[in-house]
């Protein structure tokens, strides 16, 4: 998180073994203000971002931020499927992920929360899989132990298991008004994240800021194909993320964020 004490230098290697497909910068045309992915010429919003509104007012999360493109067919989209294998967890793509949400949360955690309107949270969730497979999600098995933060549960509801935006679809623990870290490996429409943020919400939570690995991009889908065809593997850049691209050494009168509503 920020403020670590760990050694710079092992910052430094982690930064060095990571590899993402950055995300568009805010404001761009064409690019979802809310998820990064593709929008509409002359919308702020892709689709299932404008449906998400559907949760009601006040319900949805604070910010999105996706750490990076998952762009389908590439080795890091397969990561995110491979990490989770309920007979066959691929190791290598736990360390890999791991090493990427650690570096990005200690370098860009500030931006983060700034861009929500929010303290450094008090809490972590985790938007469970849609299938609701027992036991504690991958995800937060993983980074949980690093991170610090008492866990908010998260539970699909019985019976209402689905693919659109329900502010019932999940059942969140009470824990306060304070803010939450929601994780979450992939983002497709975004119903999932943004359900559990209202089910946060509306179980007392004042901030929610959802985190994504990978914000996924379908480049047979004719509205995302021109994304991406200009998107292409880089080395993790500490001074950039998809709410700050500027410096993070510039100061908060040096910067403007952007609305993260998309309004």
């Amino acid at each position: 998180m920020p403020g670590s004490t760990t050694a710079a230098g092992a910052w430094f290697t982690l930064r060095r073994r990571t590899t993402i497909y950055p995300p568009e910068p805010v404001g761009r045309p064409g690019i979802c203000a809310v998820c990064r992915g593709p929008a509409r010429p002359g919308y702020a919003r892709c689709y299932q971002c404008g449906q998400h509104d559907l949760l009601g007012p006040g319900l949805l999360a604070d910010a999105v931020v996706p750490i990076s493109y998952a762009v389908k067919g590439t080795a890091f989209a397969v990561s995110l499927w491979r990490y989770k294998s309920w007979r066959s967890p691929d190791l290598a793509a736990r360390t890999a992920l791991l090493t990427l949400l650690l570096t990005f949360l200690h370098d860009h955690g500030r931006c983060v929360w700034r861009y929500a309107g929010m303290p450094a949270p008090g809490r972590l969730a985790v938007v469970p899989t849609g299938c609701g497979r027992p036991g504690p999600h991958p995800l937060l098995d993983m980074a949980g132990p690093y991170l610090r933060l008492p866990r908010t549960g998260l539970a699909i509801r019985p019976g209402e298991q689905g693919r659109d935006p329900n502010p019932d679809r999940f059942i969140a623990e009470r824990s306060g008004p304070g803010a939450v870290l929601l994780l979450d490996d992939s983002w497709v429409s975004g119903a999932s994240a943004q359900s559990a943020a209202a089910a946060l919400k509306r179980a007392g939570a004042r901030h929610v800021a959802v985190v994504v690995l990978g914000r996924h991009v379908d480049p047979a889908d004719r509205l995302s194909a021109p994304l991406a065809a200009r998107l292409a593997p880089s080395g993790y850049d500490p001074d950039r993320c998809a709410v700050h691209p500027v410096p993070t050494s510039a100061s908060p009168s040096d910067t403007t964020l952007p609305d993260p509503s998309g309004s």
